[in-house]
C-alpha cells in the first residue's frame, strides 16, 4: 500500500483507529459500540471512511461476526502502536484523576484470584473510582497472555512459570497451599500426617478436567500416592463439595483462610513440600505509562496489604 499523502491522513482521527483496533480485536460492530460509547450506525460509518481511505474492505461479513482481510491484520500493529504512544504522550501530561475517571477496566484471572483479590477490589474502587468499571475474564496462563498480546484485557492477575518479555510484571504474594476438610476429617488440625493425607479421598480443581496435578506429582517424587474421587474446574465449588463430604481439598493457602470458614471447614498444612509459586499482576509494556493502570496496580498492592498472613508451615518450606 503506497504511503498516505497528507491530505489523505487528514482524513484519519482517533475515533477511526480506535474503531479499526477494536474491530480486529473483537470482531463485533456492537461489542466495539458499547465499548467506545458509539451507536452501531457510527460504526458502520467509520468503517466505511476507512474502506474509503485504505482502498481495502479491511473487514469481510462473516456468521461468526466480521473478519479482518491481510491489510487489516498487517495494519494492526503499526496503528496500535500510533495509538499507544499517542495515549502514553496525553497520559503522562495529564494525572489521573480516579474520582472523574470513567471507561472500563477489563482483568482476567481465574477463579482463586478472583476470589481472593476482586472483592476487596472491587470494594476499594467503588468510593475512590465511582465512574469506573470492572470486567474479569476468566482466563489462565495462555490465554491470557493472548488477551493481553491482542488487547482484549488491560491487567492479568496470577502466575506465569516463563514470561514473555514484552509482558511487564510485579509479584503481588508468593502463595503455598492448605488442606481443607470436615473437623472430624482433620481431627489434629493443623497438623496432618503424611500417612492420613495419603489415605483420604480428595478432590481436585482442574480447569482442564485432569485427575492428577502438582500434589500428585510431589506425592510421586517420595513415593507416595493418593486417591482423587473428584474433579472440578474451580476452587469454590471444591471447598462446598468437601464440606459435604469426607474428602480433603489442597488450594491455595490464601484462599483456604478467607472462604472455608465459611463452609465449615478447618485447614491443615500439607505434610509434604509443594512447590510454592507467585501471583502477579502482569500487563503488556505498551502500557507501561498507561496511569489508569499504574494506579490500578496501587490500589491492588493496598488489597493485598490487607489479606491474611498465612503461615506455609515447616513442610512447606
Amino acid at each position: 500500500m503506497a504511503d498516505l499523502s497528507n491530505s489523505e491522513l487528514r482524513r484519519i482521527d482517533l475515533t477511526l483507529l480506535l474503531v479499526f483496533l477494536g474491530l480486529v480485536r473483537h470482531r463485533k460492530a456492537t461489542l466495539v459500540a458499547a465499548e467506545l460509547g458509539l451507536t452501531q450506525s457510527a460504526i458502520s460509518q467509520v468503517l466505511r471512511r476507512l474502506r474509503e481511505i485504505f482502498g481495502d474492505a479491511l473487514f469481510l461479513r462473516r456468521p461468526h461476526g466480521l473478519e479482518p482481510t491481510a491489510t487489516a491484520l498487517a495494519l494492526e500493529a503499526p496503528v496500535a502502536a500510533a495509538v499507544e504512544a499517542l495515549r502514553g504522550a496525553l497520559g503522562a501530561a495529564r494525572a489521573f484523576d480516579p474520582t472523574s475517571a470513567e471507561g472500563i477496566l477489563r482483568l482476567a484471572a481465574l477463579d482463586a484470584e478472583q476470589a481472593v483479590l476482586l472483592p476487596p477490589l472491587a470494594a476499594r474502587l467503588r468510593p475512590a473510582a465511582p465512574r469506573l468499571r470492572l470486567v474479569v475474564a476468566p482466563l489462565g496462563r495462555r490465554a491470557a497472555v493472548d488477551a493481553l498480546r491482542e488487547g482484549r484485557v488491560d491487567l492479568a492477575l496470577g502466575f506465569l512459570w516463563e514470561r514473555p518479555e514484552w509482558i511487564g510484571g510485579e509479584t503481588l504474594y508468593d502463595e503455598g497451599f492448605l488442606v481443607a476438610g470436615r473437623p472430624e476429617t482433620l481431627p489434629e488440625a493443623p497438623r496432618l500426617t503424611l500417612d492420613a493425607y495419603a489415605n483420604a479421598e480428595h478432590i481436585l480443581v482442574s480447569p482442564a478436567g485432569d485427575l492428577r496435578g502438582v500434589v500428585d506429582t510431589a506425592l510421586e517424587g517420595i513415593g507416595r500416592s493418593r486417591r482423587v474421587t473428584l474433579a472440578l474446574s474451580a476452587f469454590l465449588p471444591a471447598l462446598a463439595a468437601a464440606a459435604a463430604s469426607a474428602s480433603l481439598v489442597t488450594l491455595p493457602a490464601r484462599l483456604a483462610a478467607t472462604f472455608a470458614p465459611g463452609f465449615g471447614l478447618v485447614t491443615a498444612h500439607p505434610p509434604l513440600a509443594i512447590r510454592r509459586f507467585p501471583v502477579a499482576a502482569f500487563w503488556h509494556r505498551r502500557n507501561d505509562r498507561d496511569p489508569r493502570l499504574t494506579w490500578l496496580r496501587r490500589q491492588l498492592g493496598a488489597v493485598v496489604a490487607t489479606l491474611p498472613d498465612v503461615e506455609p508451615g515447616a513442610a512447606m518450606a
